[in-house]
């Protein structure tokens, strides 16, 4: 009975020691699991912080207030193969939320990278909830999405997010080094570089009210990149519906020469085109208006200081008989850089509209934009 006993105590002693080892097994398996899903992750955020005081559409405004803010997290599975997450948070300003924090989704998407040759260069795919070909290659020149969006972003003719599939490639390999440390490593390709890609056509923000997708594309090339590298001819096209369920035509055309060098950075965009991405501001009959403008921004970095002077006028002109609308804007300040590309602009953004009666509208604004 002794016997007996002694093997059962001995058979539970191991068996307790079997389940001891296989959770400790089952432990580290459960850590080195946790390891390789977070390792590789890089976190990074932007905001913008405002001050301003002035009038927008006859109603006073004096307010701080945060404008936007950009919390991303990106993750590399391999040397080809990575995903990104943004999250965008902003102030809900209507409906019964009015004055919450909102947190949506700017960016979720996963990128495949491609070995590419000698001409396209670093080429990627997008899948999901991905860039879209001009906004983002715009800004990489204009800084200055603290003060406001790009041209034709903020006239409701491109967005700078939606849903779908890009394709992005430099052409020709890259420029040197000396020319990407002191003066842009933002597609950096020696001839240019090339986005095109389809979409659902409303952004980011909005639902898809259609059945209609927008192909949208970038061409941007450098003629003399030897001699003048910072100096790009761009041609920006997009071909659609507006995202109503009338699905009313939606394209646009855009000529863009831009120039990137140390000492200044310099636009001038030419935009033409039929009808709103919204598919907003119809006739009767569900006709689109025609659209044209131009847009100029210089941005003037002063010698052996942290400070920069900008500029920009915009003119926007939108037909549809017999009514014609049209907007002219002119934004000027002065930008003190800190804590890497972090910045602080005081600036004053004033739009004049031929279709209001009253004053123009106008913002004095001191922002400051955070990078970590």
């Amino acid at each position: 009975m002794k016997s007996i006993k002694s093997n059962l105590t001995v058979i539970s002693i191991l068996l307790l020691l079997n389940n001891f080892l296989l959770a400790q097994s089952e432990e580290n398996d459960l850590r080195e699991f946790i390891g390789k899903v977070f390792n590789d992750i890089t976190f990074s955020g932007q905001w913008f912080l405002s001050y301003q005081s002035g009038r927008f559409n006859d109603v006073s405004d004096n307010e701080f207030l945060l404008k936007r803010g950009y919390i991303t997290f990106q993750k590399k599975f391999s040397t080809r193969f990575s995903a990104r997450i943004t999250q965008d948070v902003v102030v809900d300003r209507e409906g019964d939320g009015e004055g919450d924090i909102e947190i949506r989704l700017k960016y979720g998407f996963l990128r495949y990278q491609f070995d590419g040759g000698d001409f396209f260069y670093k080429p990627y795919v997008e899948f999901g909830l991905v860039s879209r070909p001009w906004i983002d290659f715009e800004q990489s020149i204009n800084r200055y999405r603290v003060q406001g969006t790009m041209f034709l972003e903020r006239n409701g003719i491109l967005s700078s997010a939606d849903y779908g599939l890009s394709f992005v490639s430099l052409l020709g390999g890259e420029l040197d080094e000396e020319y990407q440390k002191n003066v842009s490593k933002s597609f950096p390709g020696k001839y240019g570089s090339i986005a095109i890609g389809i979409y659902n056509g409303g952004g980011y923000h909005a639902i898809e009210k259609n059945e209609n997708k927008t192909i949208d594309g970038r061409l941007s090339l450098r003629p003399i990149p030897e001699a003048l590298p910072g100096l790009q001819l761009s041609f920006v096209c997009a071909y659609g519906k507006g995202n109503v369920g009338t699905s009313p035509d939606y394209n646009t055309y855009a000529g863009i020469i831009s120039f990137e060098s140390k000492p200044f950075d310099i636009t001038g965009t030419y935009y033409k085109g039929t009808g709103f991405e919204d598919g907003s501001r119809l006739d009767s009959s569900g006709k689109p208006p025609s659209n044209r403008g131009y847009s100029f921004f210089a941005d003037l970095n002063i010698p052996n200081t942290a400070f920069s002077l900008i500029g920009r006028y915009d003119y926007f002109s939108s037909e549809l008989a017999p009514v014609s609308i049209t907007s002219k804007r002119f934004v000027a300040g002065i930008a003190y850089y800190f804590f890497e590309d972090s910045k602080i602009i005081i600036d004053y953004d004033r739009i004049k509209r031929n279709n209001t009666i009253n004053n123009d509208d106008y913002i004095f604004e001191i922002a400051v934009e955070f990078r970590y």
